[in-house]
């Protein structure tokens, strides 16, 4: 049985808050919204197509990456749009990485001139960069520059938005784009909608966000999704505190071991939720699994209706090649 929520609206740092915000058809216009407080004005966009998040690589054992939103704009400029709730090892190696998949897509039979258009590569994360932990600067936009700091190209952007140095309060608010990130903050924290949050697009993003209009299986899956984030930052929380103490002794090593056995518990434990008991052969294919396939795991698990499907995914992800241990 689901309990009731206290919170009126959903988290939107949660997978499930995340992309039914963000990810549906019914409600791009809050994604169309939120991404033209970050484009250059020249590529502003009017509507957005939904495009398969999973994307495969060109040869059967090559790497798949799976999005957590995938749309293209009507004048062609494709956008990733993702949420990263926790450091990761190489993290800026993987978004380059996904960027080559709407890249190479573009690639015509036949005669083609190469001529692309723009990739935008959207990280919210929920932790700041080691290298930017002393700069106020939350928004960060990359591009390829020359020797003399000169644009070379100028279509293919990355954004990130370190969220944790976010600090205004709603009387503080001043930009379409403060509000936003208001929103992803502390949307779950509300119990009213704000005046100074009083525009037609946050209204639709509240109707949207209310988890009283969610049927019965949308209100368990959210509070799975929710269940998994709480359990997450805990888990980053412990590992932050018992690397202070630990580190010294036993080395960065054995800390990697640690939390990746914590993040496959924890997949364990909501897998279990969703299908019931999982069998050993299940088991010891999640005991194989590498740190980024967990967290490909985590993305995945929400939409798994029977253990056939987990199997399935299973079998398919460990085919891949992978980079980790």
């Amino acid at each position: 049985m689901t309990l009731p929520l206290k919170d009126k609206y959903i988290n939107l740092l949660t997978d499930f808050g995340f992309k039914r915000v963000f990810g549906t058809e019914p409600n791009k216009q809050l994604l169309i919204d939120f991404l033209n407080t970050l484009l250059p004005e020249h590529h502003r966009i009017q509507d957005v197509t939904y495009k398969n998040n999973e994307n495969l690589g060109n040869a059967p054992l090559d790497r798949k990456a799976i999005f957590d939103i995938y749309c293209q704009a009507k004048t062609g400029e494709r956008f990733i749009v993702e949420i990263q709730k926790a450091k990761q090892n190489f993290f800026k190696d993987r978004s380059v990485y996904y960027a080559t998949f709407p890249i190479q897509e573009q690639a015509l039979k036949g005669d083609w001139n190469y001529q692309l258009t723009a990739v935008y590569t959207v990280g919210i994360l929920d932790f700041i960069f080691e290298e930017h932990r002393h700069e106020e600067t939350l928004l960060h936009t990359v591009e390829l520059k020359n020797q003399h700091c000169e644009v070379f190209y100028d279509k293919l952007k990355f954004i990130y938005i370190e969220l944790p140095k976010f600090t205004k309060s709603l009387e503080e608010l001043e930009s379409h784009f403060d509000k936003w990130l208001f929103l992803l903050k502390h949307l779950s924290e509300l119990s009213d909608r704000p005046q100074p949050l009083q525009e037609t697009i946050f209204n639709q993003l509240f109707d949207v966000a209310e988890i009283a209009n969610f049927s019965p299986l949308e209100q368990e899956t959210y509070q799975n999704s929710l269940k998994y984030y709480r359990d997450l930052n805990n888990v980053v929380d412990t590992s932050r505190q018992e690397g202070l103490q630990e580190g010294l002794m036993k080395g960065r090593e054995e800390e990697r071991l640690l939390n990746l056995q914590r993040q496959r518990s924890l997949l364990l434990r909501l897998l279990s939720r969703t299908l019931g008991t999982i069998p050993d052969a299940q088991q010891q294919q999640l005991d194989r699994l590498s740190i980024l396939q967990l967290e490909q795991l985590h993305e995945a698990l929400l939409a798994f209706t029977n253990m056939e499907e987990l199997s399935a995914w299973l079998a398919r992800t460990l085919e891949q090649p992978t980079e980790e241990a």
